[in-house]
């Protein structure tokens, strides 16, 4: 009986760990949800990711788009930024971004965009394909699944509200 309760206890712990990063299956459709439901999301950020110091803002939705900026600090040295906008479209949305080097100059094409497709919306929390955000309080916690030579990672970011902004 003890060794069934530990292999239930086990497996409830990994399934929640590998749940923090969710995945839309090729070919299908995306999660539905409105941009209008993420008011929680608005405001500025501050906290750790990526080993280093990370300042996340994001500005409420208007005309279908949610605006966010991103960058990322190491050592006192400003790495690299990103500009996100968020895009309803119809009764999904999905997350486009770019990234930037100090000197503006960008990782992706001019036409090109690093885009996160819905899989689901839940409280306060966003599953994208590979990447979550969810809120609990004043803290928000980010988890995104990065590939580098084929061998996968879970990044964690850890953030807490600001009220610099007046949000």
């Amino acid at each position: 009986m003890k060794t069934l309760l530990f292999s239930f206890f086990l497996f409830a712990v990994t399934n929640s760990l590998f749940s923090q990063v969710k995945f839309l299956e090729e070919g299908k459709k995306p999660g539905t949800g409105s941009l209008e439901d993420l008011g929680w999301l608005v405001g500025y950020w501050t906290g750790t990711g990526l080993s280093g110091t990370c300042d996340e803002t994001w500005m409420p939705a208007a005309d279908g788009h949610m605006i966010g900026t991103f960058r990322f600090w190491n050592k006192g040295k400003l790495v690299f930024s990103e500009f996100m906008n968020m895009v309803q479209e119809g009764d999904t949305f999905y997350l486009k971004l770019k990234h930037f080097n100090p000197d503006l100059s960008g990782w992706e094409e001019k036409e090109e965009w690093t885009i996160f497709r819905l899989v689901e919306t839940g409280e306060n929390t966003i599953w994208f394909h590979g990447f979550t955000m969810k809120r609990v309080g004043d803290e928000m916690q980010l988890w995104l699944e990065l590939e580098e030579n084929g061998e996968k990672t879970t990044m964690e970011f850890s953030y807490t509200k600001q009220k610099q902004l007046g949000y």
